[in-house]
């Protein structure tokens, strides 16, 4: 048997697209998957809002990871330093590049996986790591998480720690995000490890602002999603009928993103045709914020243990350790 070609790969992510495009606009409530933000101009808009001032979970995470390396290390190491470093959705590294760099340091017997679903980010990765962190023992896989989770597990049966950083849980509902922690415990043994980043609940004009900057990077960031679907779906979107709107509620925590509608329209994608009715909204995006009891009680309920928590000095967020319970 021969692998698929890249071609064929290309092919069948492209009628996937296709088809969770046509789902989600044909759907009661409108939405589209996060998930397809991320081509080549996705990928460049969000490293930009990363740095956008009113961004503040990139800063903080930055911060826990340049002066708490050493902590989490160690909690890496106890029970042995020969492990598999598994990283979903790492973007460019540059938060775990000083995990990694401890690592080295402390002379950890480690392969480094990151896992995430644009091949440009594996390619950037692949390529610039090894010149940063010389030695470094690396194989990127490009795809949904579970599934290559589970793709290592059949490369190795070493420990694994896993890394979900940068708030990526908080792309999910409460529900959903538990949901996937469980899966995640699914493809773990005893004793391996989960660190996974949660922006914590805050002022909610300091939410807001983060997502929606006064630069507009993250209005353009998800009006790319319909320029991609123009490009690569043969889609008639005008791009300025559309308007972005970010929304946070303070009590559930769920900051979430749409696109609305300024007018009546039609839109064709292919052959077929989306209607539109005048302020008719777009699910884009959920960005969920948590405090410390609900993050503890998202552990109890789906098999793991706190083991301790890394938090940046303004404690707006936090990276949680858990151990997997048997």
């Amino acid at each position: 048997m021969f692998p698929p070609s890249t071609a064929t790969l290309t092919a069948r992510r492209s009628t996937t697209f296709y088809t969770d495009v046509l789902n989600g606009l044909r759907a009661e409530h409108k939405y589209l998957s996060s998930k397809y933000f991320y081509d080549e101009t996705g990928d460049k808009l969000f490293q930009q809002i990363m740095a956008c001032p009113e961004y503040y979970p990139t800063r903080c995470e930055m911060e826990i990871m340049q002066h708490q390396s050493g902590r989490m290390a160690r909690q890496f190491m106890e029970d042995s330093a020969d492990f598999d470093l598994v990283e979903l959705g790492p973007g460019d590294a540059t938060k775990s590049w000083f995990l990694l760099k401890q690592l080295q340091k402390d002379q950890a017997r480690f392969t480094y996986y990151p896992i995430d679903i644009s091949s440009n980010v594996i390619k950037w990765l692949e390529n610039r790591l090894p010149v940063t962190l010389p030695g470094i023992r690396l194989q990127g896989l490009n795809g949904e998480y579970l599934e290559k989770l589970h793709q290592v597990n059949t490369f190795s049966s070493k420990r694994k720690i896993v890394l979900f950083m940068g708030a990526n849980i908080g792309n999910m509902t409460v529900q959903q995000a538990t949901q996937f922690c469980r899966q995640i415990h699914a493809q773990l043994h005893p004793g391996d490890l989960l660190l996974t980043g949660f922006d914590l609940k805050k002022h909610p004009r300091t939410v807001l602002d983060a997502y929606n900057d006064r630069q507009g990077v993250t209005r353009a960031f998800n009006l790319n999603l319909l320029t991609r679907i123009n490009r690569e779906l043969g889609a008639d979107f005008n791009i300025d009928q559309f308007e972005h709107y970010p929304v946070y509620d303070p009590g559930s925590g769920a900051c979430k993103s749409y696109l609305i509608s300024r007018q009546v329209q039609v839109v064709h994608i292919g052959d077929k045709e989306i209607s539109f009715a005048e302020n008719e909204a777009i699910f884009m995006e959920i960005s969920q914020k948590y405090s410390m009891a609900e993050t503890e009680s998202m552990a109890a309920q789906s098999g793991f243990e706190p083991a301790e928590v890394f938090y940046d000095s303004k404690k707006w967020f936090a990276d949680v350790l858990w151990r997997r319970l048997p």
